[in-house]
């Protein structure tokens, strides 16, 4: 569920707000204190800030510049103030949207909506480690080669990881052991050995026989081409 902060000074304005993003499955809750608002932000950890231009103690430009310096956060300015030059500041200060009061809430829905994808939806398509045409897909654990598709489990899903992260340089056994094991606990050698057998069986399946190159003493590596 994506969690929306609104930094608006009227509060009838922003529980209005507050509530009608909450009926479309939105986690929205609005400040009621306007002294560090960076500092509640940071705290609150959202996923959007709708953000008012005119505020107690700081305006909105302030605080978007304050967000900044910690966070990538998309930030809506929703403002009275809506003519050119204040728009332009908006977005020059680090502001990626703008809507203009007063303002229908199911526009507003709408276009909260369309920020969230833009910034969020087409994350999931490029998070992907990528080697000489082999593909690795960091969030359904899967890898891909040529028009071959192979689904991993946990441990090779680490190990791959940790050698693509690493292309063309020796992982030690003991830093993969400790990849997937996560802990100073002693791990039986054989285990990693095991492991490391299945997958290269795996990645034979799909065309990649000798992907994984051993060294002998030192560890395992894929190049870096």
């Amino acid at each position: 569920m994506y969690k929306i902060v609104v930094v608006e000074d009227d509060l009838t304005i922003a529980k209005a707000i507050s509530d009608h993003l909450g009926q479309w499955g939105y986690d929205t809750a609005h400040l009621t204190e306007f002294r560090d608002v960076a500092d509640q932000v940071r705290r609150r950890d959202p996923h959007l800030v709708l953000l008012d231009i005119a505020l107690p103690f700081h305006n909105g430009f302030h605080w978007c510049n304050e967000i900044r310096k910690f966070s990538k956060v998309p930030i809506m300015f929703i403002s009275s103030a809506s003519d050119n030059m204040n728009i332009v500041m908006a977005m020059n200060m680090g502001g990626d949207d703008f809507i203009a009061k007063p303002f229908d809430l199911h526009v507003l829905t709408a276009k909260v909506g369309a920020l969230l994808r833009r910034t969020y939806s087409f994350q999931g398509q490029v998070h992907v480690l990528e080697l000489g045409g082999v593909v690795l897909n960091l969030n359904d654990a899967t890898l891909a080669y040529r028009d071959r598709k192979i689904e991993l489990t946990r441990n090779e899903f680490k190990m791959l990881q940790l050698l693509m992260e690493n292309a063309g340089r020796v992982v030690s056994r003991e830093e993969m052991m400790q990849r997937l094991w996560e802990s100073d606990q002693f791990i039986d050698d054989n285990t990693l050995t095991v492991n490391i057998t299945r997958l290269r069986r795996k990645l034979a399946d799909i065309g990649l026989p000798n992907w994984i190159v051993t060294k002998k003493g030192l560890g395992y590596l894929v190049e870096g081409s």
